[in-house]
């Protein structure tokens, strides 16, 4: 920018003081300061704006390189499977072929009655409907069927 050293910033300031007078040098030296903070936002932001854009056309070009090399990949998978295709019916031939029955084993449903299949029941409603889930013991058999005292 301007090439300022110590010297040249107390002339201007001094001429300041002079011209301007002490008591507005405050007020007059706060507007300068916000007047060249916005530039300087202003040039960053135009700076910032210039490296989105080339940024942006970099992208435009590496897509355009990745889309073409994609291209020609396609083609040549493409022709390759055609050659194939081609080299394939050359050499199966209907004169070669044998008319045998398939290597594999036929289908069979395994038959299986799915609406039959019973399904968990959940422990919290096995609880809440009284099911019983384990084994009671004799003793505790005894104990819980045992008729209550009256006093």
């Amino acid at each position: 920018m301007i090439d300022l050293g110590l010297s040249k910033m107390a002339l201007i300031g001094a001429v300041a003081l002079i011209v301007i007078g002490p008591e507005k040098l405050p007020r007059v030296a706060r507007t300068v300061g916000t007047l060249l903070g916005k530039a300087q936002r202003y040039v960053n932001d135009v700076k910032a704006e210039v490296n989105r854009s080339m940024e942006l056309d970099e992208l435009r070009k590496m897509k355009e390189t990745v889309e073409s090399a994609a291209r020609d990949v396609e083609s040549s998978v493409s022709t390759a499977a055609s050659d194939f295709e081609k080299q394939w019916q050359e050499v199966a031939t209907p004169s070669t072929a044998i008319d045998e029955s398939p290597a594999f084993p036929e289908y069979k449903h395994p038959k299986k009655k799915w609406r039959l299949k019973q399904g968990a029941v959940p422990h919290w409603y096995k609880a809440r409907t009284g099911v019983r889930t384990r084994a009671l013991s004799g003793a505790a058999r005894v104990a819980r069927y045992r008729p209550q005292k009256f006093n």
